[in-house]
């Protein structure tokens, strides 16, 4: 038999997975910055493309978050 949908932390799980990942793009970021000078063109061009794919990634859940709030609504 199928668990039951237990939707009641999905909007805590989902607000954790954005502001980690917010934190990741700070950090690669940071990272950038101070090893402009010792990292590759190649390599600055990988971290900035993984940053725009967490921002997709973001965006994402931020649509998710949306989705979550009408249910949380209900349960408060």
């Amino acid at each position: 038999m199928a668990k039951p949908d237990d939707r009641s932390d999905n909007k805590e799980k989902i607000e954790h997975a954005i502001g980690n990942t917010l934190q990741n793009m700070d950090e690669a970021r940071d990272y950038v910055k101070a090893h402009s000078d010792e990292i590759s063109e190649e390599e600055k061009e990988q971290i900035e493309a993984k940053n725009e794919r967490r921002e997709q990634a973001i965006e994402g859940s931020r649509e998710e978050l949306k989705d979550e709030a009408p249910y949380q609504e209900t349960q408060d």
